[in-house]
């Protein structure tokens, strides 16, 4: 057996046999990786310098501020501002606190850009308003966690840096904000379709009438808090900021926002929400930094080169080999969380479908999208666990009831694979017209 070969099995064996132990990710791909350039007799030195490398990016600058900005207006009011301002466009339709949920989860998507982000703070709103106004709990949290899902694909999304730093930094943000947008609004009405369905079938109520006098002050107060994402994805797309200088902005905006205008929380908590954010922030650059060095042994190893020949190998058409590869991280999806599986499958993955002719900003959306379903997915469904919690219900109740809107996202990711004019219409727009 030739040394490649078994430093393949090294590397893979020993990552499984990590991983099956609940050893952290980035921990795993570190010593993984340790391992098989040990046995390779690769000096030590270059690991660290490949995990070095990988956090000496100037685009990594745009996680933290991202991430800051959204546990600022997480802290605060904002949620309910946005839940007040998605009544007052849908809330009259039957069963309409359902599709609130879902409209409140995109637009706080465009803000927070996570998905646990948005399960946790438009939940604590709807699920206990919606199970006062008589919907079912299991259904208020399957509705709830579902909609979370869209935090992941509109823009700003963190993930989609994630993505475009784990592909080598060569794909633009812009392009992958702008592919975002569509597709985060095919989920949206998708999702109020199902839930406008349930409505019927259940003889859910509509929402309650708003009073017109206090109309004008929820569309101030909702435009006020969208503003956030106006700032980032505005400065972006114009031109004017780079991604990393519209966090920024977004931060400082957030801040007075919620400290300064509508006073939502004393500033002593401004040291508890940086400790959040260096917390985070700790784990996704150590996290990155292993996952660099894990990369480059994977190319070293030729590893993406001997799985694009293999996927070759099973059929010549890219709609079947697309479908084996939504398969494939809708199950590891499963078991693992989102952000590593961006940063370990990106390096993989990205040979086969450029081989295929795809857009990697598309398979960008399409990634995105399939992890984010994976949040749903036990045995490591964070954003279901969160839901449940909130609810509380057991496990088994949620996933019973989020399924039929599980179904619903898997057939809006075979459509938004299958037909890439619906992701990539917008980034060629703005190129055509740039």
């Amino acid at each position: 057996m030739e040394e490649t070969t078994i430093a393949v099995l090294v590397l893979s064996i020993s990552f499984v046999v990590m991983l099956l132990l609940r050893f952290p990710v980035s921990l795993t791909l570190a010593v993984s990786t340790l391992l098989t350039v040990m046995y390779l007799d690769i000096p030590l030195a270059v690991v660290g310098q490949r995990m070095i490398q990988g956090m000496s990016s100037y685009s990594l600058l745009t996680i933290p501020f991202f991430i800051l900005a959204g546990h600022i207006m997480s802290e605060g009011n904002l949620a309910l501002r946005i839940v007040n301002l998605a009544q007052l466009f849908v809330g009259r339709i039957r069963g309409g606190l359902a599709m609130v949920n879902s409209v409140a989860c995109m637009f706080f998507g465009n803000i927070s850009g996570s998905a646990v982000a948005d399960v946790s703070s438009i939940g604590s709103v709807m699920i206990p308003m919606m199970k006062k106004k008589g919907y079912d709990t299991d259904y208020s949290v399957g509705v709830t966690v579902s909609s979370a899902i869209q935090g992941v694909v509109v823009p700003p999304s963190h993930n989609l840096v994630l993505y475009s730093l784990a592909a080598g930094g060569g794909i633009s943000i812009t392009s992958l904000f702008l592919a975002g947008i569509v597709p985060g609004i095919i989920l949206c009405l998708s999702l109020m379709l199902t839930s406008y369905v349930f409505a019927v079938k259940r003889g859910y109520a509509k929402g309650d009438p708003i009073d017109r006098k206090d109309v004008p002050k929820i569309l101030l107060d909702g435009f006020m808090s969208i503003l956030t994402a106006v700032i980032i994805l505005g400065g972006i797309f114009s031109g004017w900021f780079t991604a990393t200088e519209s966090g920024a902005l977004a931060c400082l905006y957030a801040f007075i926002l919620t400290f300064v205008i509508y006073k939502d929380i004393p500033y002593s908590r401004m040291w508890l929400i940086l400790k959040k954010t260096f917390r985070t922030v700790s784990m996704v650059l150590f996290l990155i930094a292993a996952s660099d060095a894990f990369s480059w042994l994977l190319a070293f190893l030729k590893i993406p080169a001997m799985v694009t020949d293999a996927m070759i190998s099973i059929s010549d058409s890219p709609f079947v080999i697309l479908l084996i590869i939504n398969l494939l991280l809708l199950l590891l999806g499963a078991p693992m969380d989102m952000a590593p599986l961006i940063l370990i499958m990106t390096p993989i993955l990205l040979p086969v479908v450029t081989h295929l002719g795809m857009d990697p900003v598309h398979f960008g959306i399409i990634m995105m999208l399939n992890l984010g379903i994976g949040l749903l997915t036990p045995p490591v469904g964070t954003v279901l666990f969160v839901g449940c919690a909130i609810g509380k219900i057991s496990i088994s109740e949620g996933t019973k009831a989020m399924m039929p809107f599980f179904y619903v996202l898997c057939v809006v990711l075979l459509v938004l694979t299958y037909v890439p004019g619906l992701v990539m219409w917008l980034p060629h727009l703005v190129q055509g017209t740039g």
